[in-house]
Parts: C-alpha cells; structure tokens; sequence
C-alpha cells in the first residue's frame, strides 16, 4: 500500500537528488510536558518540518513522540522537542531509531 507521506517523501527524493535518507525516531519526553498543549505544539512545529507520526500522553506522565521524514527534519523535531511550548518545563528527551513504515500523518491522542 502506498501511503500519501510515502508519496510526498520519494517526490521529496526525487526533488533532492535522491539524497534525503528517511528516519523514524520515537522520543520519551519528561518533565512538565502533559496539560501544557505540548502535544498540539508538537503536531505544529512536525507539519511545518513534513514530519509524519504522533504524540501522545503517557500514564506516567510524560509523552511519546514517534517522527518519521528527512533525517534533517526529523533530527529538527528531536531538538525542538527540548524546548516544546511557552508552558513546558523538559526535564529530559530520550530517542531512539525504529525501523517502520513512516505513518500519513501526524496525529496526536
């Protein structure tokens, strides 16, 4: 099945030189991240990089964040996540390679 970011992403390729290496990276963020529109800040900043994927609250209190695209964008992501909204307070980012089919969209739940 082809997906509408698969589309993107290969005319992105194609657009590049075939140069852009696609990544996806899931990311645990701690601190005061949940109640601070952290999640809808994320989905934001990962549609304006073309960043697929989603966030969401963690019963621990902290948020997932799965970013699949362009390495660079993706590693764009990971650092912003650092910083998040004006209300947030991160204590910590983890992230980690995964190897899967980038998702269609960014949704956050």
């Amino acid at each position: 099945m082809i997906t509408r970011s698969f589309v993107w992403m290969a005319k992105w390729m194609i657009r590049s030189g075939g140069q852009a290496m696609v990544v996806c990276r899931q990311c645990w963020v701690s601190g005061r991240v949940q109640g601070v529109y952290f999640r809808g800040a994320t989905q934001r900043r990962a549609n304006e990089l073309g960043v697929t994927g989603y966030a969401r609250n963690l019963p621990d209190g902290r948020v997932e964040v799965l970013a699949c695209g362009p390495a660079e964008a993706v590693a764009n992501l990971c650092e912003w996540l650092w910083e998040g909204p004006s209300g947030s307070r991160v204590s910590g980012v983890s992230c980690a390679a995964v190897e899967m089919e980038p998702p269609g969209g960014f949704t956050i739940g």
